[in-house]
């Protein structure tokens, strides 16, 4: 029986353990949708109401799940508005599937000037993805997707994509029925001598740390460096990405602010999948001058230059973490006592922060250790990076190194989807929701359990903050915004409007056995900035007020 190529292309998705769908439909589209609707009881579709919620979803997807998040858009614009999430996902070790369509095989790259034609669109999808492919003809489709699911299941989590002309997806092609496809995913060795060699520096430190980031939190990875830590009473810090690989009720994980304190007096840190870079510099995370480094990391690049590491192993934070904990020499250099009093040095710096300090807590309190918090580029955001903590692995979501404003709401939709019925609290602020208000209407017709928080001052308020500090004036930055009430009711959205911390944390609290949507408006005004305690050090130009004494400078000076 002959097959269309989009009953080929279904079929694939669905042989590959696609089970959901972002997507928006169009016509160099249309035959593999329609392929999808006689396939209605096995992949379920969701349609937001803009193209780069597509890819923003199946983000939020696959970091509250864990399973690949699936996205499709038509080429030429379709794939380029869906370049910001996709981007989001590649910052964000995100196993995000970008399938997109093409114009006509015959005329790609002859500009015809047909309908959504770009230049070279193919060099567009490889610059945000870790492998792509374009099918060269209708018979390869099957083999390209099981080929695009390999890939995007071995070495480091990143986005891959496949684009198809849409004559191929119309066209009937006489096929066999191909097998579910079984991956072959292959397994490193791992390095004996260089397992040795980080058990010999870590038996050897003072004061080891463990710097665990977004390639620390399969449960493999958390379970090995939880053994580690304990076995030698090492602190685990956090980076944004690694929230999560250890819960924070444990007295040896901390925050970067924490991780201030105990790295003034290491003398070996062993960064578990993290690139270890600053933020806006091409510099470390921490001098490399200042203590000896052993890193652990999937991908070989995150090892090279600025960072000079004594030890490089180049593997799973899972398959070597274990392995160094069950050899190394077993130890309290850093213990309980000492590191909760580190843990209390840091929140009491984050509590004089205010009122943010107040919202992240009532945040905190009002939800269960297993919801969803989808953090954003916003006031009380930012300190909720190292002052919201987090219980257990996938239930944090940042917006990664790429820090696209706006990200938070419909990364949080998809985080809705995946989260296997779990509430998703999501905060925003007002410049950053106006990207994406209209996905209120994705709320509300998937059902989805979402609870909105809208920080609302009527300007970008970070940018604002830094215009005033750096030059005494502002500009560009005053929002003309609608009526938040109006907004979410036009949309069938339940809407709740507070002013001050208590009010939001009754309402947070309130809304987790909610069924579907509930979007909090919170009034607020200009706020102190937290930027002097994010990250291990201050950015550049941030001047730091006074610190209190480091706890350990008593037992390590």
């Amino acid at each position: 029986m002959k097959k269309t190529g989009g009953m080929i292309f279904t079929e694939s998705l669905i042989r590959n353990g696609i089970k959901d769908l972002f997507m928006i439909p169009g016509i160099q589209l249309d035959w593999a949708v329609d392929a999808l609707r006689q396939k209605d009881g096995e992949v379920k579709l969701f349609v937001p109401r803009h193209e780069q919620t597509t890819t923003y979803m199946a983000d939020g997807y696959f970091r509250a799940s864990g399973k690949v998040g699936t996205a499709m858009v038509v080429p030429g614009p379709g794939a380029l508005n869906a370049g910001a999430g996709l981007s989001t996902a590649y910052a964000s070790n995100s196993k995000v599937m970008f399938l997109t369509g093409q114009i006509c095989s015959k005329g790609i790259g002859k500009g015809y000037g047909l309908l959504h034609e770009i230049k070279d669109q193919t060099g567009f999808v490889a610059g945000l993805t870790k492998w792509n492919t374009l099918v060269q003809k209708g018979e390869d489709i099957p083999g390209a997707l099981d080929e695009a699911f390999a890939q995007i299941n071995q070495g480091r989590p990143r986005p891959v994509g496949v684009e198809v002309p849409h004559d191929f997806l119309q066209e009937s092609y006489d096929m066999p029925e191909v097998a579910p496809a079984v991956p072959t995913l292959a397994v490193a060795k791992l390095d004996q001598t260089l397992i040795n060699d980080a058990v010999a520096l870590i038996n050897e430190a003072k004061l080891p740390v463990i710097y665990a980031g977004g390639g620390s939190l399969s449960t493999a990875s958390r379970e090995g460096i939880l053994a580690l830590a304990e076995k030698i009473g090492a602190p685990v810090v956090m980076s944004d990405n690694g929230r999560g690989a250890i819960s924070d009720r444990h007295p040896l994980a901390m925050n970067s602010l924490a991780g201030r304190a105990v790295f003034e007096y290491t003398d070996l840190v062993v960064v578990l999948g993290s690139r270890f870079m600053d933020v806006l510099s091409p510099d470390t995370s921490w001098p490399m001058e200042k203590a000896k480094f052993i890193f652990v990391n999937i991908d070989a690049d995150d090892m090279t230059a600025p960072r000079t590491p004594s030890v490089a192993i180049e593997a799973d934070v899972g398959d070597v973490a274990p392995a160094i904990a069950n050899l190394v020499k077993a130890r309290k250099a850093l213990t309980n006592e000492q590191a909760l009093s580190v843990k209390d040095w840091a929140s009491q710096q984050i509590e004089e922060i205010q009122p943010q300090a107040s919202y992240v807590a009532q945040l905190r309190n009002a939800m269960p250790d297993d919801a969803i918090f989808v953090n954003e580029l916003t006031q009380i955001g930012y300190l909720a990076r190292i002052a919201f903590p987090v219980y257990e692995p996938r239930t944090y979501i940042g917006p990664g190194y790429q820090g696209t404003l706006g990200y938070g709401f419909p990364v949080a939709l998809g985080a809705a989807v995946g989260g296997d019925g779990r509430r998703v609290v999501s905060i925003t602020g007002d410049g950053g929701f106006g990207w994406n208000l209209q996905e209120l209407a994705t709320a509300n017709r998937y059902n989805l359990p979402i609870t909105l928080i809208v920080f609302n001052d009527g300007h970008y308020g970070n940018v604002r903050a830094i215009q005033k500090r750096q030059f005494g004036a502002e500009v560009a930055v005053e929002l003309a915004n609608p009526d938040f009430g109006l907004l979410a009711q036009s949309f069938g959205v339940d809407f709740v409007s507070v002013d001050n911390p208590e009010d939001l944390g009754k309402a947070v609290s309130e809304s987790i056995t909610k069924d579907g949507p509930l979007m909090i408006e919170v009034k607020v005004g200009v706020m102190p900035s937290p930027w002097h305690l994010l990250r291990l050090q201050p950015l550049g130009g941030v001047v730091a007020p006074n610190t209190p004494a480091n706890p350990l400078k008593a037992v390590f000076s």
